[in-house]
Parts: structure tokens; C-alpha cells; sequence
């Protein structure tokens, strides 16, 4: 049974947070209404510009003018520099970069096309590197603090068939987060992950067979696979003062962990 969704409690109040990935029904959405909720403004981002219109509209019905949309696709620099512009043009700063841009897809090695590797590559891992090393030099350049995080997976740590390009990304994303950490540690500012399982949401049930949704959910230790508003509360945290010490960390939000 799914707990009842939380209040908000200004966990991010007075601060300006920017979510890739943020359209639609999954994980990206779900943490933009989680900051909102925490008292933060927040641009969301997709390269998906009706989809993000949509969320874009039912956000602001609620949060009014905390809510502002800039289209962004992480595999092109030139638009991961319009995000981060556009976002301090709009709210005169930015303090969280929330990376959940990714793509998936199922093949076996022996029949995976170097395109298939590539386009996986270059969204899931290439895109969060982009957009973190953008909001690493505008955080240096406001004179430190703030924080970065990303979404990785429990498959960066396990194996899973058919996943070696969406593993090689997301255990790129971890390796990355740690790295990046120790590189503005200096500044004040803090990179950290979470690692989720299996998050429910309509979209995923469209592209994943009924079957192997059921087999990852009975591996979870609750017998069943998050909401995304419970991956996303983990981000919230993380993004906030109360995460103050600790960077470089990978947050399973999940029972699978090394």
C-alpha cells in the first residue's frame, strides 16, 4: 500500500530549481511538484514541447508564477546553456539542477546497434555530464552553495538482461556524481544521486510487459514498485539545506543496493 503523499514543509523555500525530464506522469514531474510543494520556483524542462506545455499549464494553475517552462534537449550543448541562461533570466538565479533526463530501451548485446548504445548513452549519461558541468559553473559563478541531483538506477550496481547500455549509463552517472562532488566541494556546492528501481507510472507501462514489471516489483522488499512522488521526495531532500553534509552519495531508493 502506497503511504499518503506528504505536505510540504519549505523544505526549499526561496529557492530557484530546474527538473529535466519534467513532462508527463514519471519521476522528472513528480519532482518538480515535490519542490514546488517545498517552496521552491521551478523551471521544468523537456525536449517534448506539447507534453512539457501540459505540465507546464497544470503546474501553474496551482503554483501560479513559480512555475516557468524552458524546452531543452541534454544532447545538444547550445540548448543545455539556453536552460541554465533562460533560468537565471527568468528567476535572476538558480540553486538546484535536478538531472532526471534519461532514455531506455531493451536489447541483448549480441544484437545492440552502435546508434542503440550511442542514443543511451548520449541522453542517460552525456546529457546529465552537460547539464551538470552548465549548473556547476553558474553555481561557481553566484559564489558557490547549491546543490545537484541526479537520477541514476539500481541497475548502475546489478546486472540485468538486455540493459548493458542503460547500466553502462546509469553506473556512468554514479561514477560521474562522486567525481564531480570532490570537484566543487570547494565552492560549497554538494552533487548527490538517487538510484531508483522501479517507479509506476503510465508511460512505462506502455513500453515494459506486464511480466517484468510484476518479477522487478516482488524483488523490492515492500512487494511493490515506488510512486515517483517517493523517489522524488528523496531529491527534494537532497536538494535542501538539510542534505548540508553530504555529497558524492548515491541514494538507493530502493531495497537493491550493493
Amino acid at each position: 500500500m502506497i503511504p499518503a503523499y506528504p505536505p510540504g514543509r519549505d523544505l526549499l523555500a526561496g529557492k530557484v530549481v530546474v527538473v529535466t525530464a519534467a513532462a508527463g506522469t514519471g519521476i522528472g514531474a513528480a519532482a518538480a511538484r515535490r519542490c514546488l510543494d517545498e517552496g521552491a520556483r521551478v523551471v521544468v524542462s523537456d525536449w517534448h514541447e506539447r507534453r512539457l506545455g501540459s505540465t507546464a499549464a497544470s503546474l501553474s494553475a496551482e503554483f501560479g508564477p513559480s512555475v516557468h517552462a524552458l524546452p531543452c534537449d541534454v544532447t545538444a550543448e547550445d540548448q543545455v546553456q539556453a536552460l541554465v541562461a533562460g533560468t537565471v533570466a527568468h528567476f535572476g538565479r538558480l540553486d538546484v539542477m535536478i538531472n532526471n533526463a534519461g532514455l531506455g530501451g531493451t536489447a541483448s548485446v549480441l544484437d545492440m546497434s552502435d546508434d542503440e548504445w550511442t542514443r543511451v548513452l548520449d541522453v542517460t549519461l552525456n546529457g546529465t555530464f552537460r547539464c551538470t558541468r552548465a549548473a556547476l559553473r553558474q553555481l561557481v559563478e553566484q559564489g558557490g552553495g547549491g546543490a545537484v541531483v541526479n537520477n541514476a538506477s539500481v541497475v548502475g550496481w546489478r546486472a540485468q538482461e538486455g540493459q548493458a547500455h542503460y547500466a553502462a549509463a546509469k553506473a556512468g552517472v554514479m561514477a560521474l556524481t562522486r567525481c564531480a562532488a570532490m570537484d566543487v566541494a570547494a565552492h560549497g556546492i554538494r552533487v548527490n544521486a538517487v538510484a531508483p528501481s522501479l517507479a509506476a507510472h503510465p508511460f512505462l507501462e506502455k513500453v515494459t510487459s506486464a511480466e517484468l514489471l510484476s518479477d522487478l516489483a516482488t524483488r523490492e522488499a515492500f512487494g511493490r514498485a515506488a510512486d515517483p512522488w517517493e523517489v522524488a521526495t528523496v531529491m527534494a531532500f537532497l536538494a535542501s539545506d538539510y542534505a548540508s553534509y553530504l555529497t558524492g552519495e548515491i541514494i538507493s531508493v530502493s531495497s537493491q543496493h550493493p
